[in-house]
């Protein structure tokens, strides 16, 4: 909101004379840039935020200038404050064109006929203090057409005084910003999800750290005490603990679209038939769940897991905005001929505007005991696998949720896995393996539970360094790296020199979070998500060392 000078103001202010002094204005000098969308482009230093006139009265329409009123696209009125009410008594076409209103519902009436229940009652208190002190002012404000669809209005209002300064008309110009606020918006909106999930995915990453050394000590610790004694229930409450974090911190990685997924081609027909049982379960005794499954349903592309713990939150809000029971539809459908979509429909208490708009931000929940991070997990996963999450809802009505996700144009190719070689495999005790990673903590866990295990270890705390172990000729069986280190050269970095100086070489990479790594990469990667369990990785260690030398 911006406002122009006072008449007293205007009177030291220099003039634009017109006609012979028939006219004259007071340029605005861009004092007026109120409103988010400036028609010129630029800030309006020329065009006038107050007029002075020799003849007061619309009656003369015989001219050029009512011609130009007329034709243009820009919607005009004209109120006459002497008269009770400070009613309109000029609108140009281009106005009706704007409100769907005609020119008889108009005319004597009072501007606020625009307003409606969602209009900001402080700006409208704004533009009532302009006009009381007759100064311009420019405002964005929500309107309201004929019709009652709403419209933010880039509204202008300039005062018209005669020669001697009374003041005779208030003049209006608006302009329908609608789509361009929301296109607004939607960026913003955007900026502030991609920021917060970077935040999120930098703070998870190092948590996983954290977690990793939580949990594999406690692992230690409960096999040094042979699994039972007075200290081991505390120690598996503590795990239990311990993984619980974990969980949440891969729903904030799946927010942040930071989540390694491995997407594989399947029907969502086929899915919610095989889910359908333990849906039921979740949704309770009180909620009736029917399936709507569109046959011949397009297979898609995600990843199974991820999309079945996707529908458990959303069928969760679902059963929780019932409290007294209802129905909840899942439905399958062709949105178009290269989208499908899984719809989840219920009966609940619905969600108001403002709470649709930020049902998808984290850790915002109207729910008392909630983390608030059940739908920001849906719309990461869905994102992530490059389709779009849509949430429809009307208060008492009931709230539709669905996730679309683009058709899978790929044929249904033959599985074409590595032959795995059915030798024997090594003993563990002849096998070298080096450890890449720069967090100490999480490097001498490692080191501890591949020696227990009977491995000959060797470490470096950064790629540079695991890059010098082996061009010193050190036996190297297998390379176990992290992915995220700081400094010049990440794990990626670091196998593929690996793969340059010794081919052949297995390489296990581990992280907490993968943004596509392995299609980005372009290269078949063995990956350990953190934080993992001592089984975990001896299993993959097991798994690969034969493989490299079958």
């Amino acid at each position: 909101m911006a406002t122009g000078s006072t008449p007293e103001e205007n009177e030291d202010k220099p003039l634009d004379i017109q006609g012979d002094g028939q006219s004259v204005g007071v340029p605005a000098s861009g004092e007026v840039e109120g409103n988010a969308f400036n028609p010129m482009g630029n800030p309006g230093e020329k065009h006038w935020q107050a007029g002075y006139i020799q003849e007061p009265g619309l009656e003369d329409r015989g001219n050029i200038f009512f011609a130009a009123v007329e034709m243009t696209r820009m919607p005009m009125i004209v109120t006459d404050p002497r008269q009770p009410d400070d009613p309109i008594v000029f609108a140009n076409r281009a106005f009706l064109d704007l409100t769907l209103y005609e020119e008889k519902d108009l005319i004597g009436r009072n501007c606020r006929l625009l307003q409606g229940p969602d209009t900001n009652r402080d700006t409208v208190a704004e533009i009532r203090a302009a006009l009381a002190e007759r100064r311009a002012i420019a405002v964005d404000i929500l309107n309201y057409k004929a019709d009652g669809t709403p419209f933010w209005n880039a509204l202008y209002i300039g005062p018209i005084f005669d020669k001697e300064g009374e003041l005779l008309y208030f003049f209006a110009s608006q302009m329908d910003i609608t789509q361009r606020r929301a296109s607004e918006q939607s960026s913003m909106q955007a900026q502030k999800m991609e920021a917060i999930g970077q935040l999120t995915a930098g703070m998870a990453h190092d948590f996983n750290n954290l977690l990793q050394v939580i949990n594999g000590n406690l692992e230690l610790a409960l096999l040094a005490v042979n699994n039972t004694g007075a200290a081991a229930d505390p120690i598996r409450r503590a795990q239990r603990a311990a993984m619980k974090a974990g969980k949440l911190t891969q729903q904030l990685l799946t927010f942040a679209r930071k989540q390694r997924l491995e997407p594989k081609r399947v029907n969502l027909n086929a899915l919610l038939v095989e889910f359908s049982e333990l849906l039921v379960r979740t949704l309770g005794d009180r909620v009736e769940m029917q399936l709507d499954l569109k046959p011949g349903l397009p297979s898609c592309k995600l990843d199974p897991t991820h999309f079945e713990m996707a529908l458990l939150n959303v069928l969760i809000n679902a059963r929780d905005a019932m409290p007294n029971g209802g129905r909840v539809r899942v439905s399958t459908t062709v949105v178009t001929g290269d989208q499908v979509a899984v719809c989840v429909s219920d009966e609940g208490e619905g969600m108001a505007p403002e709470v649709v708009r930020r049902a998808t931000e984290p850790f915002f929940t109207t729910k008392g005991p909630g983390t608030g991070l059940g739908l920001a997990m849906v719309h990461g996963f869905v994102q992530q696998s490059r389709g779009r999450l849509e949430i429809d809802s009307t208060p008492g009505q009931g709230t539709t949720v669905r996730m679309v996700f683009p058709v899978d144009g790929a044929r249904e190719l033959a599985a074409h896995g590595e032959d795995e070689a059915e030798s024997a495999a090594l003993e563990s005790a002849k096998a070298r393996i080096l450890v890449v990673e720069d967090n100490e903590d999480v490097r001498e866990l490692a080191e501890t539970m591949l020696e227990s295990a009977g491995y000959a270890v060797v470490s470096a705390p950064s790629g540079e360094q695991a890059l010098n172990v082996l061009d010193e000729g050190a036996e190297i069986d297998l390379v176990f790296t992290d992915v995220m280190m700081p400094g010049g050269m990440n794990g990626l970095q670091l196998a593929d020199h690996v793969r340059l100086r010794r081919p052949g070489t297995p390489i296990l990479v581990t992280t907490g979070y993968m943004d596509e790594l392995p299609a980005a990469r372009g290269q078949r990667l063995d990956i350990l998500s953190k934080p993992y369990r001592q089984e975990d990785l001896l299993a993959r260690v097991r798994a690969i060392l034969p493989q490299a030398n079958g």
